[in-house]
């Protein structure tokens, strides 16, 4: 396994950033599928257009969190059997993850399109946005196997220590939708709808170069003897997997409650979080490679019982965050108007005008506090890694709380601004909680290991 990386050995900080160096490079690809997206959208087709796809953000994320949230559950498994060096263990784990993937995507699929309508009018999306909005996500949701299918395969590479092949698909993947965006909505004028086709074929692309590497490598390379049976695993993977989607679940129903109160305040201002909401996963990604480059190196030394390198791998992540964090805050800060205002246009002026404004006060908040979600990232990858991932369920639950409290709040005075405290709320709860439980659960684990 050439590309593969055995994280039980070398220093942690050096291991630990050229990691996740290419996972940040493909998440910044990744988050391009959606910047693309968003800016295509709303120069090419409109602010209503714009407003239509932040109407249904969260949503979004929500499918999106369920893919993510039982894939990286069930790679902890894979990089554990890894840092074991049991790779027929690991083989078994990865097709079994395989099946259970397969089964969670087309129920997802299925249930989605039937709930489609329901969650839009709970949403609270106007109904000038409403035709556009359902639009958009029937094609996402049509092409929820597709995220399924790259998150599966890119989540057993990462296990292995393989951070390049997923960088890789992200990139080509990337490129294509780009191109593919311009030419639908601007050469076919196929609008949001074609935005939201090519989004779907890239996914496809990206799963496939992924699939691609893991059927060369014969540890991965699993048949049919590893899809059969196993029911004790299996409930196994679902113990892993279930309570980080259920985390991300929730994490999005708080959102859907901040985006009913943010529907409720105007053209402008759903277009100016929308254009700022956009930028979020671009701030963030840095945060979430570290938490991958830290769940692959926590997973990998657990299950080799190195406790004491465990700790020192996550001290130096919180060093690595903390520096990367200031460093982005500080460009959103110099250059936040200039890059909100490439998603924000409309032919009235001072429509133009107060979207971004609000675009940048919501920018400024989220780069100010933006070390915390960086702490909470790395504290939540390094309990998951060692397993905890019902530890990760009540921190969502607890995201969810905060989040929504602020949201009702603001919907009752009406103080619209206070709505970007609301994810900052919820990520200082998160870390209030994680942090004491993180220290708790090394310590226990570092006596279990002693002869």
């Amino acid at each position: 396994m050439t590309q593969n990386q055995d994280m039980t050995r070398g220093k942690p900080l050096g291991l630990l950033f050229f990691f996740a160096l290419p996972l940040m490079f493909g998440n910044v690809f990744q988050q391009l599928y959606t910047v693309v997206d968003t800016a295509i959208v709303g120069q090419g087709v409109g602010m209503d257009a714009l407003a239509a796809l932040g109407s249904v953000d969260w949503l979004n994320w929500m499918f999106l969190g369920i893919a993510q949230g039982f894939t990286q559950g069930f790679a902890v498994l894979v990089s554990q059997k890894y840092g074991e060096k049991d790779l027929e263990g690991m083989k078994k784990v990865a097709g079994i993850s395989a099946k259970l993937s397969l089964w969670i995507a087309l129920g997802v699929t299925g249930l989605g399109q039937l709930s489609l309508p329901l969650l839009l009018l709970l949403l609270r999306v106007p109904e000038e946005l409403r035709g556009l909005a359902i639009l958009y996500m029937r094609i996402l949701l049509a092409g929820f196997p597709a995220v399924m299918f790259f998150n599966y395969c890119s989540s057993v590479l990462r296990a292995v220590g393989d951070s390049r092949t997923p960088l890789q698909a992200m990139v080509t993947a990337a490129l294509t939708n780009m191109v593919l965006d311009w030419i639908v909505v601007f050469v076919f004028g196929w609008g949001i709808a074609g935005a939201a086709g090519a989004t779907v074929f890239s996914q496809c692309f990206s799963g496939f170069l992924c699939a691609r590497k893991i059927y060369r490598t014969p540890e991965l390379h699993f048949g049919g003897e590893q899809l059969r049976g196993e029911p004790v695993l299996q409930r196994n993977l679902m113990g892993m997997g279930t309570p980080v989607a259920a985390k991300n679940i929730m994490i999005s129903l708080g959102g859907m409650v901040l985006q009913t109160i943010v529907n409720g305040f105007g053209m402008s201002f759903i277009a100016g979080f929308t254009a700022t909401n956009k930028l979020y996963g671009l701030l963030e990604t840095a945060a979430v490679s570290y938490g991958y480059a830290v769940t692959t190196y926590v997973g990998q030394n657990y299950g080799a019982a190195k406790i004491r390198r465990i700790q020192k791998g996550v001290r130096a992540a919180v060093y690595l965050s903390l520096g990367t964090s200031v460093v982005i805050a500080a460009v959103m800060l110099l250059f936040g108007r200039e890059i909100t205002g490439i998603f924000i246009s409309s032919d009235v002026p001072e429509v133009a005008a107060a979207a971004t404004d609000t675009a940048c006060l919501y920018l400024y908040v989220m780069s100010v506090c933006l070390p915390i979600l960086y702490i909470l990232h790395v504290y939540l990858a390094a309990l998951q890694g060692m397993g905890h991932t019902m530890l990760a369920m009540v921190a969502g639950l607890i995201e969810f709380g905060l989040r929504v409290g602020v949201s009702l709040v603001v919907g009752v005075t009406g103080y619209t601004t206070g709505i970007f405290g609301a994810e900052v709320a919820a990520w200082t709860g998160s870390v209030v909680f994680l942090v004491p439980w993180y220290y708790r659960k090394v310590r226990e684990a570092g006596k279990a290991s002693l002869p």
